[in-house]
């Protein structure tokens, strides 16, 4: 790909961003559809933010994802903000068309668990009470499950979200008192990610039944602790490296208009993680 004046900019924005895989995956989908479109990323300290987005006006970059710390903060400096993710009060998508915020976190779990099962009338259980499942709570409810119950170890945060939902909540010590109902597990805790792979999983094959969808957002490994107890209990997983790919998409379909190339960005993440 040549870069030259008519090149599209869009960009990740965090502190810090060097972890990112999405420069990689998204370009991979320009290459494929021949766009002269470049994806980059800007390590932006959070006194920079209001700046950070005034000069991507001006440059006429055409696109952001928003990382920590700044899913919450960037979203004084837009001019429009999509509905749900005002109901969830973060933002991981900028389009500068119209300046406006998305959050395409639970669109890319939503789609993930979809592969397997679909989210409506289902009893979700979801561990973690943090950023990530508020998204993914968030879609769940607007997908229509049935139930959701927040897990979490601080029990004040669980509350808090499952408020908001109007959800039920408990503390993560008591998961395999809800397993049993459960359609669907998700975790959204960091329980099992690089370099922790091998820490104890949430739970464990003898309390995951046969029809349980477990869904783990961790992604480094693809096949978490959890996902191996999963296989091993005979019931489905679905890897958090597909949530990765469908909120990437989401964002790359927000930007250019353009259907995502999946296949191309999928092969490219795991290429990318060296994973199978």
């Amino acid at each position: 790909m040549t870069i030259d004046g008519n090149t599209k900019i869009v960009a990740l924005i965090g502190h810090p961003v060097e972890h990112t895989f999405s420069p990689q995956m998204h370009n991979s989908a320009f290459s494929k559809l021949k766009m002269n479109w470049i994806y980059t990323a800007f390590d932006v300290n959070p006194e920079n933010l209001n700046k950070a987005i005034e000069g991507a006006c001006a440059l006429d970059i055409k696109g952001f994802n928003v990382t920590i710390p700044h899913k919450v903060n960037v979203i004084p400096y837009l001019d429009e903000i999509d509905e749900t993710a005002e109901e969830i009060g973060a933002v991981n998508t900028i389009d500068f068309k119209n300046l406006k915020g998305y959050n395409t976190d639970g669109i890319g779990a939503i789609k993930a668990i979809e592969e397997v099962t679909k989210a409506k009338n289902r009893n979700v259980v979801i561990a973690g009470a943090g950023g990530a499942s508020r998204a993914i709570a968030f879609y769940l409810k607007k997908n229509n499950a049935d139930e959701i119950t927040i897990l979490n170890r601080n029990i004040k945060k669980a509350e808090t979200l499952a408020c908001d939902l109007n959800a039920s909540f408990d503390s993560l010590n008591q998961i395999n008192i809800y397993i049993p109902n459960a359609d669907i597990l998700i975790n959204t805790t960091p329980v099992g990610m690089h370099p922790h792979e091998n820490d104890a999983p949430i739970v464990s094959a003898e309390n995951i039944h046969e029809d349980l969808v477990v869904f783990d957002a961790v992604y480094n490994p693809n096949k978490t602790q959890l996902l191996k107890e999963t296989v091993k209990a005979g019931a489905k997983p679905v890897y958090g490296i597909k949530m990765l790919l469908y909120q990437g998409a989401e964002s790359f379909r927000i930007w250019t208009g353009k259907k995502p190339p999946i296949k191309t960005m999928e092969e490219t993440l795991k290429k990318t993680l060296g994973q199978d």
